[in-house]
């Protein structure tokens, strides 16, 4: 492969995220300059099924069919090599319903286990740069109004999910350090965006459904991020990273926090919903503590407090560190295009 086109290797293609970043390399959307690995990149994909892989992404993609739980370093090791960059999106999601007997260890395995495996195979390969899709319930589940989380800040994870996440950022800088490998860490808030899932989907096929929904009297702030502005973080950590230095002269290899440019509420988010489908908001005002009572009594306590909590993001230091220009939060029908069946 050309020293001029280096390639990404890609874990997670067939996701939500990951796909999207897939279509983005294919058409070529940012085009990388001489000796620099961006989203407009060549892509490989590191893919455990190959035939659903070839359904959902598109053409222009290098398929390598591997089992990351199952392959061990050497084996990663070779599907790197001529890699200049390695962009970690594949794991165990948070689970809203979780039936998993030892939630941990499963968590563990999927993303623990498997970032070390392919951050020690990134280094044997000799990659240069590999970003990791975190999330920014590591810093815990809640802020104050107007305090927002911070990089810097201690982290609180407060679930199995969190904690695997953690986890996974401490092994990935432990392998790193006194290699020439940079990792970069975003912690992500919710993503919204074409096929997204999870709690996002359900609220989108309840405005569709035209139902009323009791979160009227909801005064909230949420950091949220859209997919766009996620796929220019990610273009912006790369470029970054392959110039060993950000624009200010400091080390790209940090842990960074990426949202939309400001926070929306609970209803905000419904009428923005309901504005890119074209239907009316159905919203009522029913008092925070009644939602938050009967959450306590449905066994729905955490999901009422992430519709009513605030939970807010301050992305300054990546913008400073790379260039990033963030978005301000924004919803069409396109961005609402619901999950693929396939």
């Amino acid at each position: 492969m050309a020293v001029s086109e280096p390639a990404i290797a890609v874990t997670g293609a067939t996701g939500f995220i990951g796909r999207a970043l897939c279509a983005r390399a294919a058409s070529g959307a940012r085009a990388a300059p001489p000796g620099a690995a961006t989203v407009g990149s060549p892509l490989r994909a590191l893919v455990r099924d190959r035939c659903r892989a070839e359904e959902v992404l598109p053409s222009g993609v290098e398929l390598v069919e591997t089992d990351l739980e199952t392959a061990g370093v050497a084996d990663l090791a070779r599907t790197l090599t001529g890699v200049a960059a390695v962009v970690h999106l594949a794991g165990r999601a948070h689970v809203i319903d979780e039936h998993a007997a030892d939630p941990d260890s499963a968590y563990r395995r999927a993303n623990v286990d498997i970032t070390a495996k392919l951050a020690e195979a990134a280094v044997a390969a000799g990659v240069g740069r590999f970003v990791f899709a975190s999330t920014i319930k590591v810093n815990g589940e809640s802020t104050l109004r107007g305090r927002p989380f911070r990089p810097d800040d201690a982290p609180r994870p407060g679930d199995a999910y969190a904690r695997s996440k953690h986890a996974a950022e401490v092994v990935l800088e432990r392998i790193a350090q006194g290699t020439p490998m940079l990792p970069l860490i975003l912690r992500l808030p919710l993503v919204y965006g074409p096929h997204a899932h999870g709690n996002f989907r359900r609220l989108v096929d309840a405005v569709a459904a035209r139902q009323w929904l009791p979160f009227g009297a909801i005064d909230n702030r949420r950091s949220l991020l859209g997919l766009p502005n996620l796929l220019d973080a990610i273009d912006a950590a790369l470029r970054a990273m392959s110039e060993q230095t950000t624009t200010t002269g400091t080390s790209a290899r940090n842990v960074h926090l990426i949202a939309d440019a400001a926070p929306v509420s609970t209803p905000e988010l419904v009428r923005a919903i309901a504005r890119a489908l074209g239907v009316k908001a159905r919203l009522f005002p029913v008092p925070v503590g009644v939602l938050r009572v009967v959450g306590a009594l449905t066994g729905r306590a955490a999901l009422v407090e992430r519709l009513t909590g605030s939970l807010e993001v301050d992305s300054t230091s990546f913008a400073r560190a790379t260039g990033w220009r963030t978005r301000p939060f924004a919803i069409d029908a396109a961005m609402l295009e619901p999950r693929s069946s396939r």
